[in-house]
């Protein structure tokens, strides 16, 4: 990194980031590519702070932000090293983060990935101020939305969940109005609402393989606009328009899922039963954000650190139940990255071996999403059995 400090250099989307930042984030100064807008509104508020000391310093005090906030994730994840149980914990995620490379470090999605964790800390012990992290990082990126879900689903206290989440926005918009932004406040809900099906995506996978296979009339091709690679052929525009309906209606039913686990669970707590809130929630997010991957048209390699804070989170409440899906992420972050930075050029040229290699990444997160489905479903029949503590953090 500090080679490419030292030559004025960013990498991959900082290099963007950094342009919108000298733009002052108008886009009549923007000479191409993404709009600045593309990404809820906080997230220019980092950006500008990476742009203070101009563009050769951008790369360096990004990094040293995203580094900052996951020292941060650590030491709340561990109480500051007092949860001993929680110091695998610990190395799990940074060996997570370390296994993604630059993925957690070249996108805003590095930034949301630590508060999302700090949040899940926090969790249904204090639900509002879990609610507040996650409102604030979801202005940042979107994904943290579906951990607010599950927080509101699981929570006794969903008025302050609402509350939080309301006060956020509030304020939000206050700063738009004031920085004279107020019209493009929502404009990342539409700016990419016309994109196709991105090469990397879990449903892209058979077109993926009728392009390598140069069969249908399928091709890869870069989207400029939003500097993205996809894929089109036969019925890729179909399949594009239906996925944003298929991902709220995955979304609605994992939060129905959660619901009936958390509702089976109250049922019998006075007979001797109950569900542990902190597992559901854990359960829960994970759940959501895979979904959230899995039934998206996007795909890119950084959506992966979603996934994450959630499994680092559980195996610090529970390790044994928690080794399988740390150890598919882990096997998910190592082909991502062979994927993105290593590989990427060959992959976009139709490689077969690197498509095989995408391939095996999306059937583990199709499998990662059954295993969370699944511990859902356990959670909510277990909820019918007897148990002497509930733990609530």
């Amino acid at each position: 990194m500090m080679i490419w400090v030292v030559q004025g250099q960013a990498f991959s989307d900082t290099f963007i980031y950094r342009d919108w930042a000298a733009a002052g984030f108008r886009d009549e100064n923007l000479s191409g590519g993404p709009s600045p807008w593309v990404y809820p509104i906080l997230a220019l508020l980092p950006i500008a702070i990476a742009g203070i000391a101009g563009k050769g310093l951008f790369l360096l005090i990004w990094v040293l932000m995203i580094t900052v906030l996951n020292g941060l994730a650590v030491g709340k994840l561990t109480a500051w090293g007092k949860n001993r149980p929680a110091i695998k914990a610990a190395w799990w995620w940074l060996v997570f983060v370390f296994l993604m490379g630059w993925l957690g470090f070249a996108r805003v999605d590095g930034l949301t990935a630590p508060i999302v964790l700090i949040a899940l800390v926090y969790g249904v012990a204090n639900p509002f101020v879990a609610s507040v992290l996650l409102s604030i990082a979801t202005w940042v990126k979107v994904w943290p939305a579906a951990v607010v879900l599950a927080l509101f689903t699981v929570a006794k206290a969903r008025l302050r969940v609402l509350a939080a989440g309301v006060l956020v926005t509030a304020a939000v918009a206050v700063a738009a109005l004031s920085l004279g932004v107020l019209p493009k406040l929502f404009h990342f809900l539409t700016e990419q609402g016309d994109r196709g099906m991105q090469l990397e995506a879990t449903f892209t996978t058979p077109w993926l393989w009728l392009s390598v296979l140069n069969a249908g009339g399928t091709r890869m091709y870069m989207n400029t606009d939003i500097n993205s690679m996809q894929v089109d052929g036969p019925g890729t525009a179909l399949m594009s328009y239906l996925m944003q309906p298929l991902l709220i209606v995955a979304a609605l039913l994992v939060a129905g899922l959660i619901f009936w686990a958390l509702h089976n669970g109250n049922r019998h707590r006075g007979q001797g039963g109950g569900v542990d809130r902190t597992e559901l929630l854990l359960a829960g997010s994970l759940t959501m954000a895979t979904a959230f991957v899995v039934f998206n048209k996007v795909g890119s390699p950084q959506f992966m650190v979603w996934l994450a804070p959630a499994v680092a989170v559980g195996l610090a409440h529970c390790w044994k139940e928690w080794r399988v899906p740390a150890a598919m992420l882990i096997g998910i972050a190592v082909a991502t990255f062979f994927v993105y930075p290593l590989f990427y050029d060959a992959l976009s040229h139709n490689n077969p071996l690197m498509a095989l290699v995408l391939t095996i990444r999306n059937v583990l997160l199709v499998v990662l999403f059954c295993w969370s489905v699944r511990r859902l479903y356990v959670l909510g029949k277990r909820a019918d059995e007897p148990v002497d503590v509930v733990k609530e953090s």
